[in-house]
């Protein structure tokens, strides 16, 4: 998907998002439960990288969703078209997530959705960057360098992509580097584990 699709849908969502929850909590409630839905997406993250993404399955059928998925983006991790969730993968997941919130807590799970929301655009702008912009400062090159290892060291680790902490968490971060991670525009095609 093209970034321009990706903001310009985005930029108007995440606002709907927000109309539609509007009046049914108070605005420090309205901002505790996006920050809930903040917490809940980098676990969800964190979950569906690892354990779905990286799926090993011996059914044919399975592999091939699964590479659709992700594996592809391991083929070529350096292509700008696979960087971003296309919207037909994405908003399905979206709207069980809604439906799940919302039969859990009524309209102000609509508040915990666009946390929620917030926090996959956010990965999938981070993911985004890492691959595609040079990424400076300290946070930026911290969260590009932990998602370059998963790529080129060791894809069965560093699965986290805003939330890097959970790698530690969970004992899925990688402690030594044992080859060098490339850096902007120096990719290596590589099979991804099916």
């Amino acid at each position: 998907m093209s970034p321009t699709t990706f903001a310009l849908f985005w930029a108007v969502a995440l606002p709907a998002i927000a109309w539609a929850g509007w009046g049914a909590v108070s605005a420090w409630t309205g901002l505790a439960l996006v920050a809930a839905g903040l917490g809940l997406w980098t676990l969800f993250e964190y979950a569906m990288h690892r354990y779905l993404f990286h799926l090993r399955s011996d059914f044919p059928p399975v592999r091939a969703m699964i590479f659709l998925m992700h594996g592809n983006h391991h083929d070529d991790p350096g292509d700008p078209l696979r960087g971003l969730m296309p919207l037909p993968a994405s908003l399905p997941i979206a709207g069980l997530v809604w439906l799940a919130l919302y039969l859990a807590a009524g309209t102000p799970g609509t508040w915990i959705f666009l946390g929620f929301m917030t926090g996959y655009v956010l990965y999938d702008v981070v993911h985004f960057a890492c691959h595609q912009w040079d990424m400076s400062g300290p946070v930026g090159t911290m969260l590009k360098r932990h998602h370059m290892r998963h790529h080129f060291v060791d894809h069965d680790r560093n699965f986290a992509i805003t939330a890097i902490w959970w790698d530690w968490v969970f004992g899925s971060q990688i402690t030594t580097l044992r080859q060098s991670s490339p850096g902007r525009g120096q990719t290596r095609s590589r099979k991804a584990k099916s």
